[in-house]
């Protein structure tokens, strides 16, 4: 099978990615879109593929950016929970909305072993390390659950745990199961997750971080 080109047919549609200015994700226009797609192998075993450049406009601050996506039939889908399943599309922003970011406020209020780690996987995070990263985001949640005595034979249990002593909501333990599970795709199957899925991340476990840690010490110091 030959490569074919597509151009245009996504221009105008609405779409969700980072934004280097918002700060997160955010709604999209498509501007002007154009879809290399083909196929590779051999007769009886092809492998077909697609990549698409996208110039596209946040509907929030009004800026633009180059977006691309890669996917093929070899990748099929990502497992993010037991009965969830997304495409496993790979997706890159230029100007990358990840480059240098910044960690949390007052994370030198971290417990010492935490605020390490956490630093460690921004540090890849904002490298493009995509393994390393999702390796530190399941290391920071194993270590808050040790940090605060969680009791269980495993991540999973021990997540559990947390929601029992009030330190989670259960939509808190909802969302890091996802993220341990993300963490097990890049541990054991040494699977890099996309810069979205990564900030993404970061912005969970900055908010765990704020809740759990750095909120109750400003509350100490100001509610005494």
């Amino acid at each position: 099978m030959t490569d074919e080109l597509a151009v245009n047919e996504k221009q105008g549609q609405k779409i969700e990615c980072p934004c280097r200015e918002c700060n997160r994700s955010t709604k999209h226009e498509i501007i002007s879109e154009a879809t290399l797609s083909g196929a590779s192998g051999s007769r009886d075993y092809e492998i077909y593929w697609a990549t698409e450049y996208q110039i596209v406009r946040c509907l929030g601050c009004e800026t633009f950016a180059f977006r691309r996506t890669n996917s093929n039939s070899e990748d099929g889908y990502i497992q993010i929970s037991e009965d969830e399943w997304i495409d496993n599309i790979r997706e890159d922003i230029y100007p990358s909305p990840h480059e240098g970011r910044q960690p949390i406020s007052d994370s030198h209020l971290l417990p010492e072993k935490i605020e390490r780690i956490y630093d460690e996987s921004l540090a890849a995070l904002n490298s493009r390390q995509e393994v390393l990263c999702g390796i530190g985001v399941r290391a920071i949640i194993e270590t808050v659950c040790k940090d605060k005595a969680a009791v269980g034979p495993n991540l999973y249990k021990q997540i559990d745990s947390l929601v029992s002593q009030g330190v989670l909501t259960q939509d808190g333990a909802n969302i890091l199961h996802k993220l341990r599970t993300l963490g097990n795709n890049a541990a054991h199957e040494v699977k890099p997750h996309t810069p979205k899925e990564l900030g993404l991340a970061f912005d969970v476990v900055d908010h765990l971080l704020l809740g759990v840690y750095i909120l109750p010490e400003h509350a100490k110091k100001t509610f005494k």
